[in-house]
């Protein structure tokens, strides 16, 4: 059994944070995601 994702895009609000990713992770994979961390100030 495997892992598979298609087309798939996360937004929280107005941000984007995935956008359109496809990926599949087979048995005894490990699979891990790396990306900078970005802070958007709300305003009050």
């Amino acid at each position: 059994m495997s892992l598979q994702v298609s087309n798939l895009t996360k937004i929280y609000g107005q941000q984007k944070a995935v956008n359109n990713i496809s990926f599949a992770v087979q048995p005894g994979e490990i699979v891990g995601f790396w990306a900078p961390m970005v802070r958007v100030s709300q305003p009050p």
